[in-house]
């Protein structure tokens, strides 16, 4: 976030200072993009991946800051819960093989993190929520051990006034409803994001494209069916993440979009416009303010950090995201957080493959088809996908340009050849794309998803008599940790009771 986090409690009167601050930041943003050549250079891409840690019988493990201290590897971070870390990759150019390279430097870290968490007794597991997860591990005290969380648990808390309530209805036949006073269940959610830089002259149509992009790579990419011994949504992520961090009392939700949402329409005229929308509908959360004043240092010709506005948009949690960042010179990205953790990194790659190409397509003629599709069935189909997986029916453009429904698995095969251009157009090397979106036609033609795998191995476990379903989740999470590490992509993966 740019600032460091020492404070867990703010008086009222931070408030006002750094919400001054964000509006000076905001038209410190302005007179940067009217800066001939601000952020204009080559694409690059990034990732984020986020771990459970577990133990040998596959429960959490809450030891995340013994085992980042002594793996000493910088790719490596806290996140909100003690069974959780983060692996932050460097960005690299997306022309040659982004993709491989990025695989490298993901096993590299993930065999630095096994290798320590096997001294602890531990594991690692990529998956969007630990099936193993009970209501028992999920309180106040398994919240990391740093003033950036906690802060983050008392602001939230303070902002909304009233418990949690998560409520979920899925493939079961009771819906799940949980309440909390804390948000140590954001810790539940685990996901790989992916970071694309993007001129300022192409981000309207690129994050336009983002957007219309999710929801088919989405529906092929689920991962997260389970939760709390609930079978819920493909990628109940989606769900569990926007409750847990809505700090919407109930009043409120008829009238204020939540800090984790899809968003509210197409982007028309400037990047500048989902800055602003973060500053005006979310109040700060952590209203710590730095050093620099970013006007003056746009007036003396500078980068300004924008310290404040960054910060306040790390507590804004849109599934696309705007990033500035005054590195490499500055720039922006699109930080796309839709995507589970796992099953294997070629799962993870092909799956940054699809979404990365079919944005880069689409992106080249965003201004037609945001004129024919209304948002809001790109907004139905990011949920639809998220509920049903490839099973969902999405709202696409026809032939003719008019919109019809498709069912998603028919759609992600037609829009491979789209991805396929728009990743060799952008430079990536053509076997590099071709290898990872077969992964993606494969999974597809298949009809096995991580979460498809994990539902399907549940039941059969079940059928076969493995006692209670408590049982029945440890046994499948062993089994899939198991094909985890021979890393063959779950589409391969046999289903055995």
């Amino acid at each position: 976030m740019g600032i460091e986090i020492d404070r867990e409690r703010f008086d009222e009167a931070d408030y006002p200072r750094f919400t001054e601050r964000l509006e000076r930041c905001l038209e410190a943003l302005r007179r940067l993009l009217e800066r001939p050549g601000f952020g204009v250079g080559p694409r690059t891409i990034g990732a984020e991946l986020e771990l459970f840690l577990v133990d040998e019988d596959g429960r959490p493990l809450a030891r995340n800051q013994a085992i980042l201290e002594d793996a000493g590897d910088p790719r490596l971070t806290l996140e909100l819960d003690r069974f959780n870390l983060e692996v932050n990759p460097s960005p690299s150019s997306l022309a040659g093989r982004p993709l491989t390279a990025l695989g490298g430097e993901l096993e590299g870290a993930l065999a630095s993190v096994r290798a320590t968490a096997r001294a602890h007794g531990g594991r690692v597991a990529m998956v969007g929520i630990l099936p193993t997860l009970g209501e028992e591990d999920l309180h106040r005290g398994a919240i990391t051990d740093a003033p950036r969380y906690r802060a983050l648990d008392w602001s939230l808390s303070r902002v909304r006034a009233e418990p949690f309530q998560i409520e979920i209805a899925g493939r079961d036949p009771e819906p799940l409803r949980v309440v909390r006073d804390n948000i140590v269940m954001e810790g539940a959610n685990t996901s790989f994001q992916v970071h694309l830089r993007v001129d300022p002259a192409d981000y309207v149509r690129s994050f336009n494209a983002a957007q219309l992009a999710t929801a088919p790579v989405l529906a092929a990419a689920g991962n997260s069916p389970l939760f709390l011994g609930r079978v819920l949504w493909e990628e109940t992520r989606i769900a569990l993440f926007e409750q847990t961090a809505d700090d919407r009392d109930t009043p409120a939700r008829e009238r204020l979009v939540s800090r984790v949402a899809f968003g509210t329409d197409w982007l028309r005229g400037s990047v500048l416009e989902l800055f602003e929308e973060s500053v005006r509908h979310h109040e700060p959360l952590l209203p710590i303010c730095g050093d620099q004043d970013p006007l003056a240092a746009v007036a003396d010709g500078g980068m300004p950090r924008l310290d404040e506005l960054r910060l306040h948009q790390g507590t804004v949690w849109r599934w696309n995201r705007a990033i500035y960042d005054a590195g490499y010179g500055g720039h922006l990205r699109i930080e796309m957080r839709p995507l589970p953790a796992g099953p294997t990194v070629v799962d993870m790659l092909a799956n940054a493959a699809f979404l990365l190409g079919l944005t880069l397509a689409l992106a080249s003629e965003a201004e037609d088809w945001t004129d024919r599709l209304l948002f809001a069935r790109a907004h139905a189909n990011f949920y639809d996908a998220a509920r049903l997986g490839l099973e969902a029916e999405l709202t696409w453009l026809g032939p003719d340009g008019a919109p019809e429904r498709v069912g998603a698995a028919e759609l992600v095969g037609r829009l491979l050849p789209t991805a396929r251009r728009g990743l060799v157009t952008a430079g990536v090397d053509a076997d590099e794309a071709d290898r990872l979106l077969g992964v993606i036609a494969d999974r597809v033609a298949a009809g096995q998803t991580g979460a498809v795998w994990q539902r399907r191995t549940l039941a059969a476990l079940e059928r076969e008599g493995e006692p209670g379903r408590e049982r029945a989740l440890v046994a499948m999470l062993q089994r899939y940790l198991e094909l985890q590490a021979g890393g063959e992509p779950v589409h391969t993966w046999p289903v055995q009771g």
